[in-house]
């Protein structure tokens, strides 16, 4: 099992930037698939982004493409989420993510897939 704390959630201006972590405990979190979801009041889970276990593959959404970037720094058990021309619509309680070890990312960012969470960072955006 892995343990997983997110920061960097906070109130930005729309267009406005944030940075959000991920920080791991727990054994193989390296072999692991990680993703970044995110939950608006009244709204299903939605997967953002998501990135294979060495880093070398990324999925994402469609309305977050070439505005959001995951990445992970396996040295320092941390995944990352730049989010950039942040809009109003996507207010929202952000999760972190993991999947079972050995078992890989998928195209389609389902939080069916993902066994642990962490609490959640909110991201605040306003017009």
């Amino acid at each position: 099992q892995v343990q997983l704390v997110e920061s960097g959630g906070g109130s930005v201006q729309a267009g406005g930037s944030l940075r959000l972590s991920c920080a791991a405990s727990g054994a193989i979190y390296s072999s692991k698939c990680m993703g970044w979801f995110r939950q608006a009041p009244g709204k299903e889970r939605e997967g953002v982004a998501a990135i294979s276990a060495g880093g070398s593959s990324t999925y994402y959404a469609d309305s977050v493409k070439g505005r959001f970037t995951i990445s992970r720094d396996n040295a320092k058990n941390t995944v990352y989420l730049q989010m950039n021309s942040l809009k109003t619509e996507e207010n929202a309680m952000y999760y972190c993510a993991a999947k079972r070890p050995w078992t890989g990312c998928r195209a389609s960012i389902s939080a069916s897939d993902y066994i642990d969470w962490g609490q959640g960072t909110q991201v605040t955006v306003s017009s």
